[in-house]
């Protein structure tokens, strides 16, 4: 029984290991079909998410076309394809009936192959100029011989241009007899070398073809027949065509008197604009304000002299400022707890400016008086702000220096670090010489005369020493808050006791307009740039010399980028043209607006702007603590650039009336001194000799906060 039990257990333990080493089996087998299983015969028509079918071939679909020969696609020819000729043939496919492309001719199994050798041969001379199905035909025709298919083709291809070379002349004289040719053509020039699109007219409409190769000109029996062609899209105004003399004589009467009608007929251009505008300018300029002369006047003066508010009442009465808007004005500066800031808001528009009561940055408006047209600029007058107005300063023809009348206010501006002294200096340096010292704030000390003559007094013997002709400088009492003496002559009892002047409005009437250099080349330096809806950006600022029109070709300097002028806008008006001395925004294409910053000069490009990063210029050098040495660092303030610089060289000393040199390669330049020396920019600066252009031949240097230094540039290095 116990070896009947045993023998039992054996046996039942034998299936058991069976039945696992069965199970172990089928989960190996089940392993190796998961390794070996072919993903492929699956998803062979899906394009699974992040698999290109495409990643199968060893080449891309597009280099296989174009490298590899295949005997069903059409054999490509040697060179560019001519599309324009595919356009040609065109018209003769439309007028005859053509046998689809896909309907081979049926030809045996050996003329199929001599078919072949036949087209290859005509190939190789037509390129694609001719269809496969007129070569076809004419192989055919001349029982394939590729010799006579090809007299044939070129017989029938010069009967079908000489017809259509006649239907263009018509179409092109009619063209011209009605309002003058709409697209005049242009001179064949380097057709070898550089392939131009070519414009066709077929069936009476103009169609933009392709690249145009020199076998569109095609002489047969003494005809020369020149495609018409456009340029690449750089020049728009094309010059007339021009035909040689020895097919000139060949061709027919009236195909000659066509061909020479454009060139007697002058082309609308920049260039005939441009002469023609030339001589009216000046009277133009006359014209277009009702002869009233234009003046760009910039108000200066210390950090609370009341520039913005006399400014903001002086517009408000003159009619520039409604009395709704003016009103809004009081209502939101008493709700701010400014009230007496409401007439600076006409000119302090942005917020931060109205929150801090201080003006930032150049306002600028319009007035007019009896007999000049004046571009006002509002410069701000805190010294962190020094740089905005010496951009603003820099554009103007004469300033109004507001002074303080009040106790202690007048000796903080003009004292030493107030700005009353440097924004005198600065408006000097940088070519005014007009200039209206509004003594504002009267009415707080009860317009006392005394005041008045010792604020006079101390002025007058400053701006001598700063160069200002006793001549040119005027002094009026006034009350900007208060309106009196503003744009009417004050009836106040206590002031026409002892003042019997003009008023501010008077006086700046009496300004005499400086010279504008119209027949210079044009020079726009800009203020801002901006982007503006429709296409292209706009660029702000002045024009210092020569003029600009819409369609114009400009130069930017120092980018040395062209772009063309879509529109000019000046004072809120689209103009056709803006000449020297007028605030202008012009609207550029063409041209990316990264590569534009304030301070580029836009130039003419017959007559382009220098730009370098070295120049000499001789400065004088203002009250400085630290004596100038070589390699002093300075900040250049040239028109509305703000760009780093060293002193590189300090070349000689001279004599301040004389000009003779005093001491050559000095040690160090201390206050009051006039000296040669060599400046480097960091960055590439356009700039002109004083020279050449006045306004763009001066500049200013700063260091530390403070004006060191005003200069004008002698030679321009590198």
């Amino acid at each position: 029984h116990r070896n009947g039990g045993y023998h039992e257990s054996v046996r039942r333990l034998g299936v058991i290991k069976y039945s696992v080493k069965s199970t172990n089996k089928s989960d190996m087998s089940r392993h190796r079909n998961v390794r070996s299983y072919n993903y492929d015969e699956d998803f062979d028509d899906d394009d699974l998410y992040g698999h290109s079918v495409d990643d199968d071939y060893c080449i891309s679909p597009g280099t296989a076309a174009q490298f590899i020969y295949s005997r069903q696609a059409r054999p490509s020819a040697f060179g560019e394809p001519l599309e324009e000729e595919d356009y040609e043939y065109e018209e003769e496919e439309e007028q005859q009936p053509v046998v689809p492309s896909t309907q081979k001719p049926r030809v045996g199994a050996d003329d199929q192959a001599r078919l072949y050798s036949c087209l290859e041969q005509m190939r190789e001379v037509l390129g694609d100029s001719v269809s496969e199905q007129e070569m076809t035909e004419a192989v055919l025709k001349c029982n394939f011989s590729a010799q006579e298919a090809l007299d044939m083709v070129f017989s029938q291809n010069n009967t079908a241009r000489g017809s259509r070379a006649k239907n263009q002349t018509a179409l092109s004289s009619g063209k011209s007899t009605k309002g003058g040719a709409r697209d005049p053509p242009v001179k064949k020039t380097e057709s070898e070398i550089v392939p131009k699109v070519a414009r066709m007219t077929v069936s009476g409409k103009k169609q933009t073809m392709g690249f145009d190769i020199p076998s569109t000109t095609v002489e047969e029996n003494g005809d020369s027949v020149n495609a018409i062609k456009k340029g690449t899209g750089l020049d728009e105004t094309a010059t007339p065509r021009t035909v040689d003399a020895s097919s000139k004589t060949s061709l027919p009467a009236a195909a000659t008197s066509v061909a020479e009608e454009p060139m007697a007929t002058q082309t609308p251009g920049r260039s005939t604009g441009k002469s023609k505008q030339q001589i009216d300018v000046k009277a133009e300029l006359e014209k277009r304000q009702g002869g009233k002369q234009l003046i760009n006047l910039v108000v200066i003066g210390h950090v609370d002299a009341g520039k913005s508010t006399l400014m903001g009442h002086l517009l408000y009465l003159t009619g520039n400022v409604n009395k709704r808007t003016m009103h809004k004005y009081e209502q939101e500066s008493k709700k701010a707890g400014k009230a007496s800031f409401a007439y600076a808001w006409v000119l302090d528009e942005t917020g931060e400016e109205r929150e801090r009561g201080v003006t930032m940055d150049v306002g600028m408006t319009k007035f007019e008086t009896k007999t000049k047209v004046i571009t006002l600029m509002d410069a701000p007058g805190h010294r962190d702000f020094i740089p905005n107005m010496i951009s603003g300063a820099a554009q103007a023809d004469v300033a109004v220096l507001v002074v303080d009348a009040s106790r202690g206010e007048f000796e903080a501006g003009f004292e030493a670090g107030g700005q009353t002294r440097e924004h005198g200096l600065l408006v000097r340096s940088l070519g005014v010489t007009q200039l209206a010292v509004a003594v504002n704030k009267m009415d707080q000390v009860n317009w006392q005369q005394e005041r008045f003559k010792e604020i006079t007094t101390k002025l007058g013997q400053f701006l001598k020493q700063a160069g200002f002709k006793e001549s040119d400088v005027g002094y009026i009492p006034t009350s900007g808050l208060a309106g009196e003496n503003l744009i009417n002559r004050s009836t106040l009892p206590e002031l026409i006791s002892w003042y019997k002047g003009p008023s501010l409005l008077e006086h700046i009437d009496s300004f005499k307009p400086p010279q504008r250099p119209v027949e210079k080349p044009f020079r726009l330096c800009v203020s801002d740039v901006f982007k503006d809806q429709g296409s292209g950006f706009c660029v702000t600022g002045k024009i210092e010399a020569g003029y600009v029109q819409t369609g114009d070709k400009i130069l930017a300097m120092p980018p040395n980028e062209t772009c063309s002028v879509k529109g000019i806008v000046l004072h809120d008006e689209p103009v056709d043209w803006a000449a020297a001395g007028d605030h202008v925004s012009l609207t550029v294409t063409g041209m990316d607006i990264i590569k534009i910053n304030v301070g580029c000069l836009f130039c003419d490009p017959k007559e382009p702007i220098k730009a370098c990063t070295r120049f000499r210029a001789r400065v004088l050098i203002f009250n400085i603590d630290l004596p100038i040495t070589q390699g002093f660092p300075v900040l250049l303030h040239y028109q509305t650039v703000s760009e780093p610089a060293t002193i590189r060289r300090l070349v000689s000393i001279l004599h301040k009336s004389t000009g003779e040199v005093l001491k050559r390669r000095p040690k160090c330049l201390t206050k009051g001194q006039n000296a040669v020396v060599e400046l480097q920019t960091q960055r590439p600066v356009a700039l002109e000799l004083y020279k050449d252009f006045k306004e763009l031949g001066r500049f200013m240097l700063r260091y530390a906060g403070s004006t060191i230094s005003a200069g004008v540039v002698t030679e321009i290095k590198e």
